[in-house]
């Protein structure tokens, strides 16, 4: 087993507070090659990130689901389930806290601004029905 610092194995892409996902896990399977277990917790790890950046505001009671079980995996904190997200993390040499810090941050921000958009998009609505009304009213 290679015992290479996390700076040598990612070469420090990890650093930034902002990255994507093609260079998180690009940095993750560039260098050692995995095992196949660790092969598959990166699958698992991926797609619960997948689901959890891609239905976060979705409405489909399916896509919905998807959303809270992956919110639930990442927030869950089960020492005994060998894939727990902390102890897939840990696997990985990735540090659950930092990751699951930084995705319940976005996911505040991404419901603040849909919050934002939502409550502009009303006020037009509402603007824009009340005026057939102030004409009706008025006799125009």
């Amino acid at each position: 087993m290679n015992d290479s610092t996390l700076d040598e194995r990612f070469g420090g892409v990890l650093a930034p507070d902002a990255m994507l996902p093609s260079q998180f896990f690009g940095a993750l399977r560039s260098g050692v090659p995995l095992s196949g277990e660790r092969r598959l917790m990166v699958a698992v790890l991926e797609d619960a990130l997948h689901c959890f950046q891609k239905y976060v505001d979705a409405e489909d009671p399916k896509q919905r689901q998807l959303f809270q079980d992956a919110e639930a995996w990442i927030t869950g904190d089960n020492p005994t389930w060998f894939f727990s997200f902390p102890n897939v993390c840990d696997t990985l040499d990735v540090n659950p806290d930092y990751v699951r810090e930084g995705l319940l941050k976005w996911r505040d921000a991404r419901r603040r601004a849909t919050s934002r958009v939502s409550m502009a998009d009303a006020r037009t609505d509402d603007s824009a029905s009340e005026e057939p009304a102030l004409r009706r009213a008025s006799g125009g």
